[in-house]
């Protein structure tokens, strides 16, 4: 039993747990920054240090300093003082402000210690004495060591030595090494350049701080050179070297001798050396990297020369300061309740373990529990309240873990955990009523219907931690129920309805379907429900939810609040599959499914390959695609060579290649052509795509079997024969080497004379020989052969041999001007020749001196008369006719010569005037004087067409008018033209006479005005008649 004094001190602070317990929230001191090590040279610039740290928390944390464990009161302190959490030192004194700083963060929630932190203070003293040193008197050849002696220091150091003045430092190499360990100088073997004056310099690394000793003569002795010994080792390790975790190791060995040693380095376990190792100033420094745990163990040096070897041995062992392996965490636990926390650190040496409460160690007594790493405090109560620290701790280091420990007391609440005002179930379903309430220390809780107190029955099933289980709901346990629970610092309770619904039903259900490509269908889903239910519809696709926003484009929810059903258009392939309706009421979730499956062309075979290949066949195989819903069917085979364009159907065996077929035989191939093969597969909806194309593979090589094709020739010159023919492409040469064999014989002759033709692209043949007569018929016949044989030839064709020209020319030529642009030329038919005449060409030319100008008029078969057209006006030709055949033109007649007519009037009739009185038209116009240049007018001609006809009527006239009868249903152009010797003059505009105008009159082009101008003259004269009619007072 609590005593009562508990009682009333815990329920006098109830209501402020009670909202605390409400809102658990850590809020005690966490750091933020805590203090490093500082180490700072004596007299730093601005006299002034700061140790920083910063923690958070809320309230916001207060802080105070502990120097090596003892609190600085800072308000009797005019050298520190603080701002914001850190700690600020001026006129910094080394004897006062050496130690380890700490820092102490608290709020209400409790306090938290930081780690320790050193502050140093770095300097370098003076060498003692600055008088020159005593020489060093060596033999050639002996080794000598030269000592630095640094003064009192702190801080690091780094050494080096000056050889006579500065600024000539010794360099170091196999003979020479400087110790960064003891700073001296070591000479291996000494000769006669090393002799001079020798002067340490220390550098301190943190006080930047530079001096150099006296200067140290290195002598040398006249009583002889020091003969060979061996290497003694002057500069070694410790037999024990302590390294840390994650360090840089760097060991010296270093010996006098003669001849000078050489310096190698091993593990005595044989482990060779990580690539990380490394080997420094001619081997006398290792420097191990990062040290680890598996860089321990026993290192030695070895010198050695021509006289022997030494060796030096140490043994690195590994430490590392504690690290964390577990922490503690916050925790809230109720009042009476037992705090167990427990962390660990690893570390070399095994870390040992404190405890600390609001920065003050803490012993295990009572309720309060310490072994090792762990705390338990038994039956918390208020005052366990805190900032709790675990310490680890070893001989290279301190790590600190905090947490916060809140103990809560407060009554039952409901204020995040109250029913629900209205519980929906189903009926015949289970209905789980939870009642948890925030309470420390946890409550006990009862549970009533309306205001009877449930008990446990067949149905209802009451558990320890307040949660109520119904079981098969019926109407009759629609009732409002209330949980009520209870512990030492008060009572709550919460209420809540349950009412009892009808099962929701699928009345109407999508079924499995199958669909074309591209077609659109609605998938149905329709319930039947209780009107006191709330209902969403969704779908699913293949496990996936379809988002009706993102693919809109093919997805769409149709139907009211007791439809979801979906509609998909436009289908593709890829929308085949399952499809869940999902409808979801306040107290069910129902589904129902359909499989929808998609049928479309099948896919593209794949893997088309050739099996095997002859000069017409190809056996290929392939592996089918996917059927896409509809049983491939069958498959086309299409082919591609360099010769056709695109893909081509090809020929198979079978010759129609079924569904369930692999491989199949392309036939009726060219010989040594290069082919790709693809296939198509079908099914009952259509063709599918095409497979990817095969590799290239070349048909075998066979005789042509194809002949050349338009076998003729004929024509060139004396004494020859000349044979053409159209070349066969290259996809039927069936091979390499291909060629022609031309055969030719006279006509009656038995035997053929053969001729190989072997050039590429040559299509014409020529057989030259003094005894062909001319004009003499040849059987010809060509042939094709490749290096596998000779083909067929083609049909006989006969062919002539070449002809001679005429030998006659043409007699009684003459001509007749027709034109200024045209002469008619007549000849005489030759009489019968020995050789054939095709035809005639006449030739014609302005200057007789000049043949460039000539121009020809070629006509074939038997005629006498040609019009030469195309001439200049008033110019002087010379003609002259020769017979031609396919052998060329013979020779020329003697050359005539007739002038052209001048040229045509180029002034065009004008004035043309028109008027139309019913269907006759009278045209007047101007005569048209023609110029001296110009042939004389001999008349006029009158064009007439209807619209839309292509017949013109031609009427000739010698006067300046001219009356015609037109129809009245039809649209006329007119025009008119000069006639001359010359010929047809320049035409005058067209006269555009429409059948509306009968009873009209007009002009043609020359007028007297533009018609713009006519037409402001009239508006003009309208005007001034209108005013006249108004009076002077309208002016």
């Amino acid at each position: 039993m609590m005593f009562l004094w508990k009682q009333i001190v815990l329920l006098s602070i109830t209501g402020c747990l009670a909202a605390y317990a409400e809102d658990v929230s850590f809020q005690g001191p966490r750091w933020r920054t805590e203090p490093t090590d500082l180490v700072l040279p004596v007299n730093p610039p601005d006299q002034r240090a700061t140790v920083w740290c910063e923690a958070e928390g809320s309230p916001p944390p207060q802080y105070r300093w502990l120097l090596n464990g003892t609190l600085i009161d800072l308000r009797n302190d005019y050298r520190r003082h603080m701002s914001g959490g850190s700690l600020i030192i001026s006129s910094l004194d080394r004897d006062q402000d050496t130690g380890t700083y700490q820092c102490l963060a608290s709020n209400t929630r409790g306090s938290v210690l930081s780690h320790k932190a050193g502050l140093q203070f770095a300097y370098l003293d003076n060498f003692k004495i600055q008088t020159a040193r005593n020489a060093v008197n060596v033999r050639e050849g002996q080794g000598v060591v030269l000592l630095c002696g640094p003064p009192m220091h702190s801080g690091e150091l780094t050494f080096a030595w000056i050889f006579n003045e500065y600024p000539y430092f010794v360099q170091q190499d196999r003979r020479r090494f400087v110790s960064q360990e003891t700073g001296s100088l070591y000479i291996a073997k000494v000769e006669p350049s090393d002799v001079g004056n020798y002067t340490c310099v220390v550098n301190n690394t943190i006080t930047r701080e530079k001096i150099l000793s006296s200067p140290t003569p290195l002598v040398l002795r006249n009583d002889g050179v020091m003969g060979e010994y061996e290497p003694k080792i002057e500069v070694h390790f410790s037999d024990s070297v302590p390294a840390a975790k994650g360090s840089v190791v760097k060991l010296e060995c270093f010996a006098l001798g003669n001849p000078v040693p050489e310096i190698s380095w091993s593990r005595t376990s044989g482990v060779p050396f990580p690539g990380k190792v490394k080997m420094r100033n001619s081997n006398a420094v290792l420097e191990i990297p990062n040290f680890q745990q598996e860089d321990t163990g026993t290192y030695e040096c070895v010198a050695e020369n021509s006289r022997g070897r030494n060796t030096a041995r140490g043994r690195l062992s590994f430490h590392a300061k504690p690290h964390w392996l577990q922490t503690m965490r916050d925790a809230a636990l109720s009042i009476e309740e037992n705090l167990f926390w427990e962390c660990k650190a690893n570390g070399k040496p095994k870390p040992s373990y404190s405890w600390l409460k609001n920065g003050e160690n803490l012993q295990s007594e009572g309720r309060t529990q310490i072994e090792n790493g762990a705390l338990s405090i038994a039956a918390l109560n208020l005052s366990d309240v805190g900032m709790y620290q675990c310490v680890a701790e070893n001989k290279h280091g301190v790590i600190y873990s905090s947490a916060e420990l809140m103990v809560l007391a407060s009554p039952p609440s409901f204020s995040n955990s109250a029913l629900r005002a209205l519980h929906k179930a189903r009926s015949g379903s289970e209905v789980t009523l939870e009642c948890k309430p925030r309470a420390s220390p946890p409550a006990i809780s009862l549970w009533k219907k309306g205001n009877d107190i449930l008990q446990k029955s067949d149905r209802i099933s009451l558990f320890p931690n307040g949660t109520l289980k119904i079981a098969n709901v019926t109407k009759r346990d629609a009732a409002s129920y209330t949980c009520v629970a209870k512990n030492q610092f008060g009572t709550a309770s919460t209420t809540g309805r349950l009412l009892i619904t009808e099962p929701t039903r699928i009345t109407l259900r999508p079924t499995n379907m199958e669909i074309i490509v591209g077609e659109s269908i609605v998938l149905p889903c329709q319930i039947a429900r209780d009107p006191a239910l709330d209902v969403s519809f969704s779908w699913a696709f293949n496990g996936q939810l379809i988002d009706f926003q993102r693919d809109g484009d093919h997805f769409e929810r149709v139907g009211g609040t007791i439809s979801g059903d979906l509609m998909i258009r436009n289908i593709q392939l890829s929308h085949g599959g399952k499809y869940v309706c999902v409808i979801d009421t306040d107290v069910e979730s129902l589904s129902t499914s359909a499989i929808l499956v998609v049928k479309g062309p099948p896919g593209p075979p794949v893997k088309v390959a050739v099996e095997e290949i002859t000069d017409s066949t190809a056996q290929l195989s392939w592996s089918p695609g996917r059927d896409n819903g509809s049983p491939i069917t069958g498959y086309i085979i299409q082919a591609r060579t360099p010769f056709t364009v695109g893909w081509q159907a090809v020929d198979t065996v079978p010759e129609v290649v079924k569904g369930n077929m692999l491989t199949a035989t392309v036939v009726g191939l060219n010989a040594w052509v290069e082919y790709e093969f693809r296939a198509v597969a079908r099914n009952s909806v259509g063709m599918g795509e095409p497979s990817p194309p095969s590799a290239k593979t070349r048909t075998e090589d066979a005789v042509p079997d194809t002949a050349p094709t338009d076998v003729g020739g004929g024509g060139g010159t004396k004494s020859e024969l000349v044979i053409t023919w159209e070349p066969v492409p290259e996809e039927l040469q069936n091979g390499e080497g291909f060629g022609y064999i031309v055969a030719f014989r006279p006509v009656g002759d038995v035997t053929w004379t053969r001729a190989a033709i072997s050039t590429l692209g040559v299509a014409r043949y020529v057989f030259r020989n003094d005894t062909i007569p001319p004009f003499a018929p040849f059987d010809v016949k060509v042939g094709a052969y490749n290096n596998r044989g000779q083909g067929p030839y083609s049909s006989i064709t006969t062919v002539y041999s070449a002809e001679e020209v005429p030998s006659a020319a043409p007699k009684r030529v003459r001509s007749q001007r027709v034109s200024a642009a045209q002469i008619e030329v007549i000849w005489e038919d030759l009489p019968t020749t020995p050789e054939r005449v095709l035809g005639y060409e006449v030739m014609y030319w302005e200057d007789d001196t000049k043949p460039d100008t000539v121009g020809k008029v070629r006509i074939s078969g038997n005629y006498t008369l040609v019009n030469v057209t195309g001439l200049k006006a008033n110019t002087l030709y010379y003609l002259a006719v020769a017979a031609f055949n396919t052998a060329g033109t013979g020779p020329q007649s003697a050359p005539i010569n007739t002038t052209t007519k001048k040229q045509p009037p180029g002034q065009p009739p004008l004035n043309v005037e028109w008027t139309l009185m019913g269907s006759q038209l009278t045209l007047h116009w101007d005569p048209v004087v023609a110029a001296e240049t110009e042939s004389q007018v001999t008349g006029y001609l009158v064009l007439l067409k209807r619209h839309h006809h292509n017949d013109v009527n031609v009427v000739v006239t010698n006067k300046t008018s001219m009356e015609l009868s037109l129809s009245a249903s039809d649209n006329y152009l007119v025009q008119i033209k000069a006639l001359s010797e010359g010929g047809e003059g320049a035409g005058s505009e067209p006269l555009h006479i429409h059948k509306l105008s009968m009873g009209a009159q007009g002009s043609g082009v020359a007028r007297l005005c533009p018609p713009h101008l006519s037409t402001v003259l009239i508006l003009l004269t309208l005007f001034f008649i209108a005013a006249l009619q108004l009076g002077p007072s309208h002016y």
